[in-house]
């Protein structure tokens, strides 16, 4: 990226970003495929903790899907910015002349499209094993959905913040959790409600909420963290 490039091409750096980001997530799916291993896994050995029964099974898989989601969430989000900030890119992101907090959001953008979707994807196939009827899947997948997205716009902060610091992988969770406290409530409200056929909108309405905050503020907030982090 040249720092003569003019602020037109703000987008078209924010789009290069985003696909770099993928391509070279795809040259690691061993990094790509262990949340979703993760994700499984945990979720799937509440039955073998609990009981096999369905019906005590479906009353604990709102708490189930959204916890195991959330720690999954966080076990990726210490990959976004650590290797770039290893190996200069961050560095040349702001002297390059364009906007860091464009190209810090194209990265968290990557970042829920590789492991944020696929968890809401995968979440109603394991909510099958919990006894979830299947009426309720797409309101786990839209809840989902709209849960990750927010939990990488805050995470991109708590990676910002954590950038130069020893141990960032705990202490990015330690920043993280405490944010994540009103997704989790609201986002396992609405999956109560979808798997007992009510009406869920009223969660959903605070998920898209957050999720639009965090659209707002994350970016920016990521972008001051992570030239703090640099300098």
């Amino acid at each position: 990226m040249n720092r003569s490039l003019p602020p037109s091409s703000w987008p078209v750096a924010g789009r290069l970003v985003l696909e770099r980001d993928l391509r070279l997530a795809f040259r690691r799916p061993g990094q790509l495929l262990q949340p979703l291993a993760f994700f499984a896994v945990i979720t799937l050995l509440f039955p073998l903790a609990l009981t096999p029964e369905l019906e005590r099974l479906r009353e604990v898989a709102p708490g189930v899907l959204w916890i195991s989601a959330l720690l999954s969430s966080l076990l990726a989000l210490d990959f976004l910015f650590r290797d770039d900030a290893q190996d200069g890119t961050l560095e040349q992101f702001a002297l390059s002349g364009q906007s860091l907090t464009l190209l810090l959001f194209a990265k968290t953008v990557a970042h829920w499209l590789l492991t944020g979707l696929p968890l809401a994807v995968m979440a109603p196939l394991l909510g099958v094993a919990l006894g979830v009827p299947l009426q309720a899947l797409p309101g786990i997948l839209a809840a989902l959905a709209l849960g990750t997205a927010t939990l990488s716009l805050v995470g991109a902060i708590g990676a910002g913040l954590t950038l130069g610091a020893r141990r960032g992988g705990v202490l990015l969770s330690l920043l993280t959790l405490p944010l994540a406290v009103p997704i989790l409530i609201f986002g396992a409200r609405a999956t109560e409600l979808a798997i007992k056929g009510a009406g869920y909108a009223g969660p959903m309405y605070l998920l898209a909420a957050l999720a639009v905050l965090g659209l707002t503020l994350a970016p920016l907030a990521a972008a001051a963290a992570v030239r703090i982090g640099l300098e």
